[in-house]
């Protein structure tokens, strides 16, 4: 139709609306101001056919219910469209099968790439076209992640310089690289003379019960002063736990997360999280998922995990309310028989 009313060749209007060739700006100006007056759509479908792309990504998710990956989703998506690329999410509900059902779904949809955060203690290495893996750098083929050793680390520096020399790090499931980097990071940075204990929620709740207490009153008794969690979501049922059994925070015992999520400003007292760079990782694992996807020849064809330049981001400590130096006795005197507590 465009092509008709301004009597030019239909290549000459693909060309003029794609950005190529050899065409006047002055024509270039009438076929937009054509295409805009009759409403013209591109279609992604012929598009498709002509390239061979259909510039559509998969992003597969562990558990999107965890409110720290809907922030990536956005990351992922907004490094996307920058580039003229969709998304399509897919969420595998922490199931290794439902991982793979995502995946194949993703694929039966014609994407280009697929972004993914693996299930834990899973490795995705060739599903027939371009794949960037966020997990974490201890994981042999993430594409980039948040330095969470590093981080771990920041933590325990923070705890540490604050005067505490008893920790208990709390993790929730020992399978997890992740988690275990943060852990990792935390004990390499204890200082001397002090101890830390590591808790880890899924262990403790199979002999205890789900959603049992973690019995953190008790450590405190025992001299604990310090609890860092590896996710703000963990770090949030410390502190209430504590709060609950009538411990103060930070005046007897300080917490910590991860991941800074959006309330962790927000809530009394405020927590102490170390946050990741996720614009960053998004915009690394995007630009290189997309390199491999326009770089994709019969003779140069990157099928299986791509590779960044940047493999790790470090994080960034936010320290608020939860964490202090001790203003309340460890081990508080008894009361005297007879007197009021």
């Amino acid at each position: 139709m465009i092509a008709t009313a301004l009597n030019v060749s239909a290549a000459t209007v693909s060309n003029a609306l794609a950005g190529k060739g050899r065409i006047s700006a002055e024509l270039i100006d009438r076929i937009r101001a054509k295409a805009d007056e009759l409403g013209y759509v591109p279609s992604s479908a012929a598009r498709a056919l002509r390239t061979g792309h259909t510039r559509v990504l998969g992003l597969v998710l562990p558990d999107i219910s965890n409110p720290l990956f809907p922030q990536i989703a956005q990351a992922i998506e907004y490094a996307a469209s920058a580039s003229g690329y969709g998304v399509l999410i897919a969420d595998s509900r922490g199931s290794v099968a439902m991982q793979t059902e995502a995946i194949n779904r993703l694929i039966e949809r014609d994407v280009d790439g697929i972004v993914i955060i693996p299930r834990l203690g899973t490795r995705i290495v060739d599903i027939g076209r371009p794949l960037a893996v966020i997990d974490s750098p201890s994981t042999p083929n993430s594409t980039v992640s948040a330095d969470h050793w590093q981080g771990g680390q920041l933590v325990m520096e923070h705890l540490a310089a604050l005067g505490h020399r008893s920790f208990v790090l709390i993790g929730n499931n020992p399978a997890s690289n992740v988690q275990n980097d943060r852990i990792g990071g935390m004990k390499s940075r204890v200082p001397a003379g002090g101890k830390a204990e590591i808790l880890w929620i899924e262990q403790h709740e199979q002999a205890h019960g789900k959603a049992s207490p973690l019995r953190l009153a008790e450590k405190v008794e025992r001299g604990a002063t310090a609890f860092a969690a590896v996710s703000d979501l963990h770090a949030l049922r410390a502190l209430t736990e504590l709060q609950n059994a009538g411990i103060s925070v930070p005046g007897r015992a300080s917490v910590a997360g991860f991941d800074d999520l959006a309330w962790s400003a927000m809530i009394t007292p405020a927590l102490t999280s170390v946050r990741m760079d996720v614009a960053t990782i998004a915009r690394i694992a995007i630009d290189a998922l997309l390199c491999a996807i326009e770089a994709d020849t019969a003779a140069d064809a990157t099928r299986g995990v791509v590779s960044a330049e940047t493999t790790s981001v470090p994080m960034t400590l936010v320290a608020r309310q939860t964490t202090g130096v001790l203003t309340a006795p460890t081990h508080p005197e008894k009361t005297p028989a007879g007197e009021p507590a």
